[in-house]
């Protein structure tokens, strides 16, 4: 059995930096056509000038013959000006801006303390057409973490939205039943990505034979009745919602220590992974729409113009892949997965 789609892309991708960049991005190039890179490195990228020399070290990973193409976002944060918007709505590189709140996830700290301070900057966005990706949890300590998302939603993003009624905002990583029921009542001009962690995991992963740090993530998993709302809202044909994998790689030693780092490692087999989610829904004449036609149709992009081919055969996760002198443990290592890309992607013309 073989499934051809259009070209997908990710619309939420970690890739880190420096030796990193050499480890990873060719696993995501040989799938997906562009990718919003997220910018939430050590120090962060909050200026076009730092997107855009971000995104040379990116491209220099590519492996020979694969053209991919990074679309690069800014970092918002308290002192993040006017002008900085207008500099990458001018550079037609910078897709987006980032919105953590300081604190909510790896390598927040340099993040929003009050939402509020930002309002200059998100007229400016508004009026230039730049999307906002939200990192939708509050960081209150009193609030549980899974109902995180959900209280960040009513008293920040329902606000801000009603505020800025033009503003084009992604909630990134979407994990509970109240935000897909959100995005879904919400203007055309909000939209929702969704991860094949959470498709395919509750919080059960977490805990499953003792404490598993690899499938820690933020938002975490949540029970099972959040994952079956974004199976549902993922596989409705509703173009609100699109694939975003936010895979984040890091190495066994930080996930595996006594404050392991939040992140699950999916781009070896991203694509797979949704295909196994759409297919266990049997929806998989679904997929297209979500990989590879309401992402960029979101942004204002043109849809890639080849195509990739997935073909039903077994293969074994390998346990580990090499990152950064070390190694990183990706989702099911050592595991069987059910689909694999066939093809590999040649070189092509870009389509940004």
């Amino acid at each position: 059995m073989e499934l051809t789609l259009t070209r997908p892309d990710d619309w939420h991708l970690h890739v880190r930096d420096a030796d990193a960049l050499a480890a990873v991005v060719p696993h995501t190039a040989q799938q997906f056509g562009r990718a919003i890179i997220m910018p939430n490195l050590q120090p962060p990228v909050t200026t076009t000038k730092q997107a855009l020399a971000y995104r040379e070290r990116i491209l220099a990973a590519v492996p020979e013959g694969i053209r991919f193409t990074p679309l690069m976002t800014l970092y918002l944060t308290n002192q993040t000006t006017a002008d900085d918007i207008i500099e990458a709505s001018t550079s037609k590189r910078v897709q987006a801006v980032k919105l953590y709140p300081a604190g909510a996830t790896t390598h927040s700290a340099a993040g929003v303390t009050d939402i509020s301070k930002t309002y200059a900057v998100l007229e400016t966005m508004e009026a230039q057409g730049l999307p906002l990706l939200v990192h939708a949890e509050v960081t209150d300590p009193q609030v549980d973490v899974f109902d995180r998302e959900q209280v960040f939603i009513s008293r920040h993003l329902e606000p801000l939205i009603a505020r800025f009624p033009k503003l084009r905002v992604v909630l990134e990583h979407v994990t509970t039943r109240e935000g897909v029921q959100f995005v879904s009542g919400a203007p055309a001009t909000v939209a929702a990505t969704i991860t094949a962690h959470h498709l395919l995991l509750n919080r059960n992963a977490m805990f499953r034979g003792g404490l598993q740090p690899h499938a820690y993530c933020l938002p975490v998993l949540k029970r099972e009745s959040h994952r079956e709302a974004l199976l549902t809202a993922a596989t409705s044909g509703n173009s609100k919602f699109f694939l975003g994998s936010d895979s984040a790689p890091h190495t066994r030693e930080r996930k595996e220590s006594t404050c392991g780092c939040a992140g699950i490692y999916t781009a070896h087999a991203a694509l797979e992974l949704y295909a196994q989610a759409f297919e266990d829904a049997g929806a998989l004449d679904r997929l297209e729409d979500f990989a590879s036609h309401f992402g960029p149709d979101f942004y204002g992009l043109p849809r890639n113009a080849d195509s990739i081919t997935l073909e039903k055969q077994d293969w074994q996760v390998p346990d580990s892949y090499p990152l950064s002198g070390s190694s990183l443990v990706p989702l099911f290592a050592g595991e069987t997965l059910h689909w694999r890309v066939k093809q590999k992607p040649l070189a092509r013309p870009q389509t940004l």
